[in-house]
């Protein structure tokens, strides 16, 4: 199993124990660690960027409960150094942040989220109807999102069962696995795009200034 530093730490950078590097198929190494600070893709959210040892980082992989890292080197099966690319995981952070801030939102107007998709330039939320539910003013949505930015709520990160649980000031629970921003304010603007229903369903595009 792969302890996935980035639930409780917002460490960049850091050092982890090689357990297991093996060529592949692809000509790539498959390297497991005892510790990662590393998100893989999941949740909506986009994979980590960086390097092990100086070496990039070309792609991670959930599998079961191991997070494999693909480099185009070998490492020596012993400590490395692990560097997560800032900037982007910054970016990620803010964008998966702000889509909880939407899902909150539509929940409050009695919709359900029920997917997610929080890449960067392409963020959605889909809802399905909690109740009778009529679509709700997309100035509405945006008014209360801005109000708990303005408020600067931290984020919260506790865990049930071993399963990880994050919000934002006393707003519900989430489950979710992803990273996120420290305080709201650090998303600036959240714009809500667009606001459909499609089959039953709510969809709520957004953007972030970058």
């Amino acid at each position: 199993m792969t302890e996935r530093c980035y639930y409780t730490s917002d460490a960049i950078s850091g050092e982890a124990q090689v357990l297991r590097c093996e060529a592949n198929g692809d000509g790539l190494y498959e390297v497991e660690l005892n510790a990662t600070l590393f998100h893989p893709q999941g949740g909506g959210q986009p994979a980590d960027s960086g390097t092990l040892n100086g070496i990039p980082v070309v792609r991670l992989e959930n599998r079961g409960e191991q997070v494999i890292h693909f480099l185009e080197q070998p490492v020596a099966e012993e400590t490395v150094r692990l560097e997560i690319d800032a900037p982007l995981r910054k970016r990620h952070s803010r964008w998966h942040s702000a889509g909880h801030l939407i899902g909150y939102a539509g929940e409050e107007a009695g919709w359900r989220p029920v997917k997610a998709h929080h890449w960067p330039g392409e963020g959605k939320i889909t809802f399905s109807a909690a109740q009778d539910a009529a679509a709700p003013d997309i100035s509405t949505l945006s008014d209360k999102i801005a109000a708990w930015i303005a408020a600067d709520l931290p984020r919260r990160v506790t865990f049930e069962d071993t399963l990880r649980q994050v919000r934002f000031g006393d707003l519900p629970i989430y489950g979710c696995g992803g990273t996120h921003v420290a305080s709201l304010a650090e998303l600036g603007e959240v714009k809500l795009t667009s606001l459909k229903i499609k089959k039953g369903q709510l969809i709520v595009a957004y953007q972030l200034e970058e």
